[in-house]
């Protein structure tokens, strides 16, 4: 069995594979020696692979990797995608992981990926395996934390599970939640159409904490994929081990 961590800048998010099953999933605000030892008590864990987007993550690498072989994503690792972005060492490691998600569960076709998350990335992988690049646009809470800091009267609105606001906002929360969710979707909606233009049987891949509060506002067909980061991360650590 292998183990996948992935530090994103809220949560850190675990799983275990059997194979290519995902036999064990969570998410913790903290990790430490005591987390591991349960779940190195439930599986029998032969290797490891961690993926950080922040820098305070020496010491969950150094609790891992004290009990487990560990692979620690960075711009110098293999990857089972070609991967042409200019500027290697400053790409977020979870938008590698995810072209190489795109590449495990689409291989040989063009893959928008958009990952809804503390931003909301784009990325696109053609269907010759060949990476390039995207675009980082604010996320929803982001969006929501500018807009109560650079005023000084609107109030900071947190988001509601699962509530696709009314298009017209009979309130100023309301008004709120509508601009910025209604916002985000019109321009996943407009960047969509943008690489339909140039990528013919493009698939469309929406994951990311909130990608929930777009599914109902896009009107491309798209394919919810939230353990793309994930699947990609295991995707990875099976290229390596194959080299």
């Amino acid at each position: 069995m292998k183990l996948v961590v992935d530090i994103g800048n809220t949560l850190i998010k675990l799983a275990v594979f059997k194979q290519d099953e995902i036999v064990f999933n969570s998410s913790f605000e903290y990790f430490g020696e005591k987390e591991l030892q349960e779940i190195l008590k439930q599986f029998p864990i032969k290797a490891a692979i961690m993926s950080s987007v922040r820098e305070d993550n020496k010491k969950i690498m150094e609790i891992i990797s004290s009990s487990i072989q560990t692979l620690m994503l960075d711009h110098n690792t293999r990857l089972p995608v070609e991967n042409n972005y200019l500027s290697k060492e400053s790409l977020g490691r979870d938008r590698i992981a995810l072209m190489a998600g795109a590449s495990v569960m689409f291989p040989n076709e063009n893959v928008l990926v958009i990952d809804a998350g503390t931003c909301i990335t784009y990325d696109l992988l053609n269907k010759n395996n060949k990476y390039y690049g995207g675009a980082i646009s604010p996320g929803l809470k982001m969006r929501l934390k500018a807009l109560n800091h650079y005023t000084s009267k609107l109030p900071l609105i947190d988001l509601k599970e699962n509530h696709i606001p009314e298009l017209i906002g009979n309130t100023t929360e309301n008004s709120i939640l509508s601009g910025v969710i209604r916002g985000c979707a019109g321009e996943i909606n407009s960047i969509i159409e943008s690489y339909t233009v140039v990528n013919k049987q493009l698939r469309v891949l929406l994951t990311g904490g909130d990608y929930k509060y777009f599914d109902k506002l896009l009107k491309y067909k798209t394919f919810a994929a939230p353990n793309l980061v994930l699947i990609g991360l295991k995707g990875i650590m099976d290229f390596n081990e194959k080299i």
